[in-house]
C-alpha cells in the first residue's frame, strides 16, 4: 500500500467494531514521547490507504487520563498522516442530541487536569491559534455525507473534556449544562490540541449513548438494564458512524492536497528565537517542525 494519509483514531465502541472489518499490516511505533497506545493498522478500506489506531489500545485498557496522547499523534504524523477523523462515546447535556444520533463537533470545553497536553514542553515555545479546533474542511465533509443516514447527523456542538475516569455527578451535569455544553466526553483533549500543532487537519465525531446524570433515568430500571441500553445505544452509534466514514473516507481523499490553515498552524506559532533553539530539540521535533528549521542540524549533535 501507498503511504497512508488519512488516520481514524478510533475510541470507545468504534476501535474495536473498526478493527474487526478490515485488516493489513500492524507497525509499532516508536516516539520521542514513548509508545502509542498499541499498533497501528495500516489497511486499504474504501478503496483508500488509511492507518487505523484504538485509542484505549488492545483490549481497552488504557483509561481517559493515561492514553498516550503525545505518542498516538506523533507516531500518525511520523507515518505521513496528514487528516484524523476521530471518534468518541458521550453523554449527551442536550434532549435533542438523542442516543444513537452522531455529532460533528464544532467546540470544545477542556476540564482536564491531568494531561501532558503540548509537544513544545522544552526547548522551543509554540502559541497554535485554537479558536475553532476542529478542521472545518473536515467537519464540512462529515456534514454533506449525512445524507441517506437513517440517523440524525447533528452539525455541531460543543463538547465538554472531563478528566474522568468515574462519570459526573448530577450537580457537575447541571453546570456542565449552564457553561454551554451539549456533550460530555474524555478523550477529545489534548487530542484535538496535539493534532493542530502537528499541523493535521483533524476533526471529531461524537457518538451519544445517553444522557448524562442531569436527566433522571427512566423509572424502575436497576444498574444492569441500564448499562445494557448504554452498551446497545452504542453498538448501533457506531454502525452509524461506520456508515458515515464510508462515504466520507472517498470524498476526502480527493481533497487531501486542497489547502487548510490547519497544516499552517506552526507558522506564526513558534516563538521562539530559531536561532537559539538547540539542534537536538529540532531533531527531537522533526517530523513537525521541519519545514521551519530548513538547516537540518546534525543528527550526531550531542544529547544535552
Amino acid at each position: 500500500m501507498n503511504q497512508a494519509r488519512i488516520g481514524i483514531i478510533g475510541g470507545s465502541g468504534l476501535g474495536q467494531a473498526f478493527a474487526e472489518q478490515v485488516a493489513g499490516r500492524e507497525v509499532q511505533i516508536d516516539t520521542p514521547f514513548g509508545s502509542p497506545s498499541g499498533p497501528i493498522l495500516l489497511t486499504s478500506w474504501q478503496g483508500v490507504d488509511i492507518a487505523f489506531l484504538s485509542r484505549h489500545g488492545p483490549g481497552h485498557l488504557l483509561n481517559p487520563s493515561t492514553i498516550p496522547y503525545r505518542a498516538n499523534l506523533f507516531a500518525l504524523k511520523q507515518l505521513g498522516v496528514t487528516h484524523v477523523i476521530a471518534s468518541g462515546a458521550t453523554g449527551s447535556l442536550r434532549e435533542e442530541f438523542q442516543p444513537r444520533h452522531l455529532v460533528v463537533c464544532d467546540q470544545l470545553i477542556d476540564r482536564t487536569y491531568r494531561r501532558e497536553n503540548t509537544f513544545f514542553d522544552s526547548g522551543m515555545v509554540a502559541h497554535v491559534e485554537f479558536a475553532e479546533p476542529f478542521c472545518p474542511m473536515l467537519r464540512q465533509l462529515l456534514i454533506e455525507a449525512n445524507s441517506g443516514m437513517d440517523t440524525v447527523v447533528h452539525p455541531a456542538g460543543t463538547y465538554i473534556c472531563m478528566e474522568g475516569p468515574a462519570f459526573s455527578t448530577a450537580a457537575e451535569s447541571r453546570m456542565h449544562r449552564q457553561i454551554g455544553g451539549d456533550l460530555i466526553g474524555m478523550t477529545a483533549l489534548p487530542e484535538a490540541k496535539l493534532a493542530r500543532e502537528a499541523e493535521m487537519c483533524y476533526t471529531l465525531l461524537a457518538l451519544p449513548t445517553d444522557y448524562d446524570s442531569w436527566r433522571p433515568h427512566e423509572p424502575g430500571m436497576d444498574r444492569g438494564q441500564l448499562l445494557a441500553e448504554i452498551i446497545g445505544n452504542l453498538q448501533a452509534a457506531t454502525e452509524n458512524a461506520i456508515a458515515l466514514l464510508r462515504s466520507v473516507i472517498p470524498a476526502l481523499a480527493t481533497r487531501l492536497d486542497n489547502p487548510c490553515p490547519c497544516r499552517e498552524a506552526l507558522q506564526l506559532a513558534i516563538w521562539s528565537d530559531k536561532k537559539q533553539v538547540h539542534p537536538a530539540d529540532v531533531n527531537r521535533l522533526r517530523p513537525l517542525v521541519a519545514r521551519y528549521f530548513p538547516a537540518p542540524p546534525s543528527l550526531m549533535y550531542p544529547k544535552r
